[in-house]
């Protein structure tokens, strides 16, 4: 009875033990992880950086608005300490330092010893013909060196100015940027374009013609048996203009109309209307182009004989005769289509231009080969006042 009477009244006191022990062990606890939350924040303290003076010029938006917008989007990164733009304006207003005139490297570098910070960054934004120039430079304070820069020349868009600050942000600390936001935003310079790269070969052009083939024999064949009494060559002349709707420094893009009337010297008139895709090569003078050619001439239907010679379709014609569409003298004016391929090489003397052009034009009962040459003058534009 003793016994249990003793070890009742020691219980409470080994309980009191036990939870002192445990409050102990817990506070030790607590110690140890606010010592390694303590030392994390030591070694993950970021550097500090302070944005001064981000000029503008020729922009809606000024100084101290594209000031704001570099510092929100730096701040979004997470990776420095930016200090506020009003602690900025305090510590320069009582050093006597104005932020508008703050553009040298020496006094940006000054400012930063003031604010105490790493590193300094500052830049420009400059509107510039049809685009936006940004300019960033970020300063080393202590090594006293602009250690990076960036230009990027964006579209002349505003309303997306602050997508463009983003971009230049990003390049100056390093990361990675939306590749879709920089193609759509980012001004990638055209070719230049001058009065020498861009050429015009507008104007008259004259040549010579030769058929083969069956068509070509029908051209020669004397009018009593249908034909045209031509030479076996025949002239062109006519005149070609052409729209550029591609012009990129050295290369060209061109559409081509070119009317032509043919066969003059044998007292004909064969008129003939040519649409060409071209594509021309300034630098070396080579051009290329391809496209429909719409002639008018007289055709009849008929067949050719044993002997191959050409027959009119008349109410005596043998039933199973191989009856075709031919150039015929006796028949009826009638529009023939057909595809011209273009070969042309440019030769310049100071403004005058003398295009060389050999061109094809397939067909299963002739095909057609000309040679056409032309001429014309490259004419400054005036400007108008």
């Amino acid at each position: 009875m003793r016994t249990n009477s003793l070890q009742n009244q020691l219980n409470p006191l080994i309980n009191q033990r036990l939870s002192v022990s445990r409050l102990f062990f817990l506070m030790l606890i607590l110690l140890l992880t606010t010592s390694v939350l303590n030392g994390q924040e030591k070694t993950e303290k970021k550097s500090s950086i302070a944005i001064i003076n981000i000029d503008a010029q020729g922009l809606n938006l000024k100084m101290p608005m594209i000031t704001s917008l570099t510092s929100l989007e730096l701040e979004r990164l997470d990776i420095y300490e930016v200090i506020d733009k009003f602690d900025v304006s305090i510590i320069m207003k009582k050093n006597g330092l104005d932020v508008n005139t703050a553009y040298g490297k020496s006094q940006l570098i000054e400012i930063g010893k003031l604010l105490n910070v790493d590193y300094v960054l500052s830049g420009s934004a400059e509107k510039f013909g049809n685009k936006i120039i940004i300019i960033f430079r970020l300063i080393d304070v202590k090594a006293k060196t602009i250690i990076k820069s960036n230009v990027m020349e964006y579209i002349d868009q505003e309303e997306n100015i602050q997508e463009m600050i983003r971009i230049s942000v990003k390049n100056i600390v390093g990361m990675d940027n939306d590749k879709n936001l920089v193609d759509m935003l980012a001004n990638f310079n055209p070719p230049l374009v001058n009065g020498k790269s861009k050429v015009n070969l507008s104007g008259p052009r004259f040549g010579a013609t030769v058929t083969f083939g069956d068509a070509g024999k029908r051209l020669q064949a004397p009018k009593s048996q249908g034909g045209f009494n031509m030479f076996p060559v025949s002239s062109s002349f006519g005149y070609q203009h052409e729209v550029q709707f591609i012009s990129a420094g050295d290369f060209q893009a061109l559409f081509e109309m070119v009317g032509m009337l043919n066969a003059l010297e044998s007292g004909q008139l064969i008129p003939s209307f040519t649409l060409m895709n071209g594509f021309r090569f300034n630098k070396i003078g080579l051009e290329f182009g391809i496209g429909p050619v719409f002639r008018i001439t007289k055709t009849a239907e008929g067949y050719y004989d044993n002997d191959k010679n050409w027959v009119l379709k008349d109410e005596f014609s043998p039933i199973d005769a191989n009856f075709i569409t031919q150039i015929d003298y006796r028949g009826n004016p009638e529009l023939s289509t057909g595809l011209i391929i273009a070969i042309g090489y440019t030769i310049k003397s100071g403004y005058i231009n003398f295009p060389i052009n050999l061109y094809a034009s397939p067909r299963k009962e002739g095909t057609v080969v000309g040679l056409l040459l032309g001429f014309n003058v490259a004419n400054k534009k005036q400007k108008k006042f």
